[in-house]
């Protein structure tokens, strides 16, 4: 299946990326540049301009006030909002439309490509290294595993460029489908919704988008993609035979193209873009390595989820007994009053115990 939004006619875009590709073996960036700096871009664009501005609109007594740094991070999650709203919807697509993808073999899947695959990669790519140029403007807002997280997202998705496991890219973004009720959770907190309905509702989803498309679909998608790569490792191809004649009347471009250093196919089909059909070990331990990370985050943020989720909605024994003794001792209208004010600042304290959980993208 081809790229839905191909690169326009004019090649100097693919032309300036070329040495870079060329360097880094990223032999399909030059089709996909201008996805991965137009989503780079956008989202810049967002996060500067939209967000703040709509905020301002649609909550012009609240977001004012907010601190410094949570407008940097009510600012991000505006960004997140729309990014895995659109990813999703896009992966899901390509996933049921691209019958080449569908159909593919383990080594298809490991050195194939396919053009809506690659849009993917190339928006993908471009969210997560603006992800990561936000992290490290404001690690001590977002944390260490926030950078971890980045870091990690933005080298397994760059490597389908190689193409090397280009097929899992529609794969892992799908991690994103809980990002939407991730955000949302965050922004009942700052609208003083914390402990209502919506959130409870709106928890639920995302406990249980977060376990079934992270957990499970991830961990499952992992072992499919270890398995893929472990068969790589051990492949010996067929060794290539090389027509010296064609070689002597070839161009640097066509030579370039024969080693596989530029975005012109070297062969047909989904395998257009394969080389030598070989993993360097340093590719497979530098990929699994990543996907070991999220994935090891994915499992520790669960539990720390559950446990926000838990407090907005069931006080610590201690602080019921608290009440319960408040309750006790105090009557009429005044103790009414006083029993509220405790409730609120319990829920505070939570919000701000869980400031970290939900940064999570």
């Amino acid at each position: 299946m081809h790229d839905p939004f191909p690169l326009p006619a004019s090649p100097w875009l693919s032309k300036a990326v070329q040495p870079f590709a060329d360097y880094f073996s990223l032999t399909t960036l030059p089709l996909h540049i201008h996805e991965v700096l137009g989503s780079f871009f956008a989202y810049t664009f967002i996060n500067i301009v939209v967000a703040p501005k709509v905020s301002k609109w649609l909550f012009p007594d609240r977001y004012p006030k907010l601190s410094a740094e949570r407008k940097i991070n009510w600012d991000v999650h505006v960004v997140s909002l729309v990014q895995s709203t659109t990813i999703n919807f896009l992966a899901l697509w390509v996933m049921f439309t691209d019958e080449e993808r569908k159909n593919m073999s383990w080594e298809e899947r490991v050195w194939g490509y396919t053009g809506a695959a690659g849009m993917i990669q190339g928006m993908a790519t471009g969210y997560f290294i603006w992800d990561l140029m936000v992290t490290i403007q404001h690690v001590k807002v977002f944390g260490l595993g926030m950078l971890a997280h980045a870091l990690s997202a933005l080298l397994v998705f760059s490597f389908g460029f190689r193409p090397f496991v280009n097929f899992y890219g529609c794969t892992f973004i799908l991690y994103e489908l809980s990002s939407p009720f991730l955000n949302f959770h965050w922004f009942f907190d700052k609208l003083d919704m914390t402990g209502s309905k919506p959130q409870l509702y709106n928890g639920l989803m995302l406990l249980f988008t977060f376990f079934s498309c992270r957990l499970v679909w991830g961990t499952y998608q992992s072992v499919r993609v270890y398995q893929d790569v472990w068969r790589a490792l051990h492949h010996r191809p067929a060794a290539a035979t090389i027509h010296f004649d064609a070689l002597n009347n070839a161009t640097s471009a066509g030579l370039d193209a024969a080693v596989g250093k530029s975005a012109a196919p070297i062969h047909d089909g989904i395998m257009q873009f394969a080389g030598e059909e070989f993993v360097p070990l340093w590719l497979a331990f530098t990929y699994l390595g990543s996907n070991v990370v999220l994935n090891t985050l994915n499992f520790y943020w669960f539990g720390k989820m559950i446990e926000a989720v838990r407090k907005r909605f069931q006080p610590p024994k201690e602080q019921r007994r608290k009440e319960k003794a408040i309750a006790t001792k105090i009557t009429g209208a005044d103790g009414k009053v006083r029993i509220d004010v405790d409730e609120t600042e319990v829920r505070r304290r939570n919000v701000v115990e869980d400031e970290g959980i939900s940064a999570i993208s």
